[in-house]
């Protein structure tokens, strides 16, 4: 058995939402499942399965916060602080 995410549309500009998760041993399977388990009553006009096995995650360390690059987020003190100080340095 296989398992599979199940993601759906509502139509237009929406963005597709994560419906659940079902086992099914092939993907046509999985298809007539996800179909009668999440679109029986018309809550979505387009729908993907994703094996899960694909999915990829992120581990936390690359979500963490990017603290090694100040330049991104200032209000222009930082670095003006910085370029005033390499301004005094004698010899440059």
């Amino acid at each position: 058995m296989k398992t599979y995410e199940v993601f759906l549309r509502k139509g237009g500009k929406e963005p597709f939402e994560h419906a659940g998760s079902l086992d099914a041993p092939d993907d046509e399977l999985a298809l007539l499942l996800a179909r009668e388990a999440y679109v029986r009553r018309g809550e979505g006009e387009e729908m993907w399965l994703v094996e899960r096995a694909h999915v990829l995650v992120a581990q936390p360390e690359l979500l963490a916060v990017n603290a090694d690059k100040p330049h991104r987020h200032n209000n222009g003190s930082v670095v003006a602080a910085r370029r005033k100080a390499r301004r005094e340095v004698p010899g440059q």
